[in-house]
């Protein structure tokens, strides 16, 4: 398959690329700097791209069979600001619709997946208050999935309340919306198999129109 990858120079973007080019996908990773990005790999190409332009979006998607958002709510290394994931998930529909690209996942955030019944773990005691805003951001965004998607089959798969560097097991568990934690009470996930998660999910969608989450 073609793959559109946005925030291809984020850590979580650099597995999902790599996962997908060892499955033996192409890979169209879309940077605001292609400076900043390198890859040796003949199938996947770097290109600039703006993921708040709907016209820029349908450019260059044009032919992908699949769109994956892995866009940070964070600001870059180089001191580029954040890129408004709401905003962004508006114009990756808009673009998709215009490109005919009919599937979209997005990176998603671990803020909105419920504690218990009705209490998102953003909104429970002790969630630290400098992770807030990029939390709300992502839950801004998977309300945007949910309600101006149209006919886009889209997934939004929300990781572990933890995710960091790590080894790729090959395994992991799935859920919907509550936080998935361990027999100790932990709730983690490495980028390695976060990324397998997403690619997964690619070859054999088992969320369509829906959020996921994935965690050991």
């Amino acid at each position: 398959m073609k793959l559109v990858l946005f925030g291809a120079n984020g850590q979580v973007a650099q597995r999902i690329a790599r996962e997908a080019l060892n499955r033996g996908h192409a890979v169209v990773g879309v940077v605001r700097n292609a400076g900043s990005v390198r890859s040796d790999n003949e199938r996947m190409t770097i290109v600039e791209g703006d993921a708040i332009d709907p016209t820029s979006i349908a450019n260059v998607s044009t032919g992908a069979d699949v769109i994956i958002s892995a866009l940070s709510p964070r600001p870059s290394p180089s001191g580029r600001p954040a890129t408004s994931l709401s905003r962004a998930a508006r114009a990756l529909i808009a673009g998709a619709a215009r490109a005919g690209v009919p599937r979209l996942i997005a990176v998603g955030g671990a803020g909105t997946l419920e504690v218990r019944p009705g209490l998102r773990l953003v909104d429970s005691p002790g969630f630290p208050e400098e992770y807030k805003p990029e939390a709300l951001d992502h839950a801004d965004a998977l309300a945007a999935y949910r309600s101006d998607a149209g006919g886009l089959d889209w997934t939004f798969i929300s990781p572990a309340a933890q995710i960091g560097p790590g080894t790729r097991t090959g395994s992991y568990r799935s859920g919907d919306d509550a936080l998935l934690v361990d027999e100790k009470g932990k709730s983690f996930i490495s980028f390695e198999d976060y990324a397998k998660a997403v690619i997964d999910e690619v070859e054999q969608p088992t969320h369509p129109r829906a959020r996921m989450t994935v965690a050991y």
